[in-house]
């Protein structure tokens, strides 16, 4: 297998040749309700099988909203959403660390290198001492 080398950019073959799975993408509830486009969207690792990894925004959500995505973020079916855009169809066949945007004044998309996709925070308390240790698996 040929692997590109750190001079060479990545053809569109090797940027799109990740195994599809998953069906579902988080979809900002700006969208829906208030009827506004989506205008920047990133592939993350899916967190599960129906997964796809997709997350797509409007540009207006605030720090606030973004923070309660089990509310503010929609599982929609990836081809539901197509259907709605069909200017995303290219762009979701895209591997995890793809980012896009769309200007209101841009006429059609733009690849992002410089955003930084979030991570899952997971809360893990590590501790070495034996005791509080002993505590905490009785307590679970």
């Amino acid at each position: 297998m040929n692997s590109p080398t750190p001079d060479l950019p990545l053809t569109a073959e090797q940027e799109t040749a990740q195994t599809k799975n998953g069906y579902l993408a988080l979809v900002s509830r700006l969208m829906l309700e208030d009827k506004l486009p989506i205008r920047f969207l990133y592939k993350t690792v899916p967190e599960h099988l129906n997964d796809t990894g997709w997350r797509m925004f409007t540009g207006y959500e605030t720090p606030e909203f973004l923070e309660n995505e089990q509310i503010n973020l929609v599982p929609i079916p990836l081809e539901r959403i197509c259907e709605m855009d069909p200017s995303l169809t290219e762009l979701v066949q895209y591997n995890a660390g793809t980012v896009w945007e769309r200007t209101p004044e841009a006429e059609g998309w733009e690849r992002v290198y410089d955003f930084r996709i979030p991570a899952p925070t997971v809360e893990v308390d590590i501790t070495n001492d034996v005791d509080r240790f002993a505590q905490q698996r009785e307590g679970s």
